[in-house]
């Protein structure tokens, strides 16, 4: 029981019910518009990408609403409450993510044809490789779906008296909903409508706060005074929490995964109808990433000036930091009907688009990757009602993981964690593949076991062992000026023994969070590579150098006879694509290849030569091959 008097905190009226509703009701209806729009197009491919014709724009706006969920809207002001503003970093994280993915994951992944990512295991090493890959993914999403769908949820009841289970089933019903009726356009046009209603609710409580506390000259004093601004931290001590380090580099490492070869982030940019849009549109998002952390940034410093003198953590008002945004909302609206259930709709959009896009990523990977390789002669008709089926069971699927989220601590840390111990170790599986052109099928199989075990090892000794509070170092906070109630009596408590730790806790079970993903990634990458080498490793001419991004490039351009040197034996000068990379098991697509223009270089002209035609089509896979012209 707290020994101080909580304030008097408004809860939902009328008004805020009805802006909430509002957003489920605009979300479904969406789902139902493109059902009826697209009812003549119904294939399972326009249902699971879009017919790959989408334009940069609207997927800019679902990436950026996916990742940027309710994890985002509710812990990361909380972060920057408790810890101060080192969490802007992440902005640098962000970029190095963002280039990295656009010109070294994504242009294999667009070249290649694919639907699922995990189909280019299959076409770089075999189908095992492929299985156990997609197999982690699904774990991986199902598990941080469950936290994004209960972390808010209980956030949100606990403050604003909004019911638990009733918001826990009502997002996994609207998403399922317009996931299985509308396909991956729903799900795009409906994370754009949530990142504008994200954008607002962050807009109206940084606005309002600002207001209540006297302007922004205010707050940042406030801030400094507190200690919030200590941005750069350079120790390079791993297991600080939070550190310019943890964050550039950690940071980037767990990012990647989430990002570079994750289904959900690579099947909206293969829904493209170019290579370049898709490009254009990581480039977009980016710009949102940085758009929502400095809101999410701001927010949190906004509140630190408002509670600076009565925690409401501390003072026992709220039993948890993730309820700190909630509760600030409601505190600064009270006289303000309507406004609070915009903040919630802030929240939850994040929240819908996050599982939707888990939902349609989910029933993708499974369908290309077990149902059409099980069922090879399945008709569209057929394939695109499991599709849709698959959605439902997996919308099912993510909203009962719920129930076990709540074991998993604050939102930020447990949804990245779960994203590094994951993500990593498939980061390094998809760079095994793509830069190394000599690793091999044991390698990689070998190398993901590897890299799995390590992060899973550091990540669930850490949460057994959590890290001493010297290593997390949360800033000052203050009840200087809470109401302390009458009957507060002081006790005294008894001296207790530390818990016995093993000598691990205080060392590899210490490590930042952030850095789950840089471990599993290398653990991957290093195994492999030594796996391959003692198992012999593949041949630079075997490879098909469509699956190779030669990054040497970079560093070689001066020379050709170097360049050539670090290809490792894979013929990049004078490519061989097959078009088989493009056919499907279950139809033969035509495939339309064009010549729009030659492009010329100082030493070598190319030109397309195809059955002497500019284009072509056909129903059966051929090779195309580009040959230098020697004049």
């Amino acid at each position: 029981m707290s020994k101080f008097v909580a304030p008097n905190v408004k809860n939902f009226v009328a008004w805020d019910y009805l802006v909430f509703a509002a957003l489920f009701l605009i979300s479904s209806g969406i789902g139902v518009f493109f059902a009826i729009k697209e009812r003549k197009n119904a294939t399972s491919k326009q249902f699971l990408v879009g017919g790959k014709q989408m334009t940069c724009g609207p997927v800019a706006l679902s990436l950026t609403a996916s990742f940027m969920s309710a994890v985002t809207v509710l812990g990361t002001p909380a972060e920057v409450y408790r810890y101060g503003a080192p969490f802007v970093i992440f902005f640098i994280s962000y970029t190095f993510v963002i280039i990295f993915t656009s010109e070294l994951f994504l242009p294999v992944f667009y070249r290649s044809g694919i639907t699922s990512t995990y189909e280019y295991l299959e076409l770089r090493f075999n189908k095992s490789v492929r299985f156990a890959a997609t197999l982690i993914y699904i774990v991986q999403t199902i598990l941080y779906t469950g936290v994004v769908v209960y972390a808010p949820a209980l956030a949100l009841n606990q403050v604003t008296g909004f019911n638990l289970w009733g918001s826990v089933f009502a997002t996994g019903i609207v998403c399922t909903f317009y996931c299985t009726l509308g396909g991956l356009k729903a799900v795009v046009w409906t994370d754009a409508f949530q990142l504008v209603v994200m954008v607002a609710g962050f807009l109206t409580v940084l606005i309002q706060g600002t207001i209540q506390n006297g302007g922004p000259n205010n707050i940042w004093e406030n801030a400094n005074n507190g200690s919030r601004l200590a941005v750069f931290d350079f120790d390079v001590d791993p297991l600080r929490r939070h550190t310019f380090w943890t964050i550039a580099i950690g940071g980037t490492f767990t990012w990647l995964g989430i990002y570079g070869v994750n289904q959900s982030t690579i099947q909206r940019c293969i829904s493209c109808k170019s290579e370049k849009q898709a490009k254009l549109a990581l480039y977009l998002n980016l710009v949102g990433l940085w758009v929502i952390l400095v809101c999410a940034v701001f927010s949190g410093l906004v509140m630190y000036a408002h509670f600076k003198n009565c925690d409401p953590w501390t003072a026992g008002f709220i039993s948890a930091p993730d309820q700190l945004m909630p509760y600030f909302v409601m505190d600064i609206f009270s006289t303000m009907p309507g406004l609070p259930g915009l903040f919630v709709a802030c929240a939850f959009s994040g929240t819908l688009s996050t599982v939707a896009a888990s939902i349609n990523a989910l029933a993708t990977v499974t369908f290309e990757d077990f149902v059409k390789y099980r069922f090879p002669n399945l008709s569209e008709k057929m394939s695109t009602w499991v599709s849709k089926g698959l959605c439902i069971v997996f919308g099912v699927l993510c909203t009962s993981m719920a129930v076990a989220a709540s074991l998993l601590g604050g939102v930020v840390q447990a949804s990245l964690s779960i994203h590094g111990m994951c993500g990593g170790p498939m980061l390094g599986l998809f760079t095994l593949g793509i830069v190394f052109p000599w690793a091999n099928w044991k390698g990689a199989v070998g190398g993901l076991l590897t890299g799995i075990t390590i992060a899973f090892w550091v990540a669930i000794g850490a949460f057994v062992y959590p890290a001493q509070p010297s290593k997390a170092l949360p800033l000052h906070l203050s009840t200087a000026n809470c109401t302390l109630a009458n009957n507060t009596e002081i006790t005294t408590l008894a001296p207790t023994l530390p818990p016995i730790r093993p000598q691990l806790a205080d060392t590899w079970y210490s490590l930042s969070y952030l850095y789950y993903s840089a471990v599993g990634c290398l653990g991957c990458i290093i195994a492999g590579l030594l796996i391959s080498f003692l198992t012999g490793p593949d041949k630079g001419k075997d490879v098909k150098p469509m699956l190779i991004r030669p990054v040497c490039n970079l560093f070689c351009f001066w020379s050709k006879k170097y360049k050539t040197l670090c290809w490792c034996g894979v013929q990049h000068d004078s490519t061989t694509i097959p078009v088989s990379l493009f056919h499907n098991r279950t139809a033969h697509y035509s495939i339309r290849l064009c010549l729009l223009c030659k492009v010329f270089d100082k030493w070598i002209r190319f030109r397309l030569q195809i059955q002497n035609s500019c284009c072509i089509q056909q129903k059966r896979p051929h090779t195309v091959k580009w040959k230098s012209d020697q004049n």
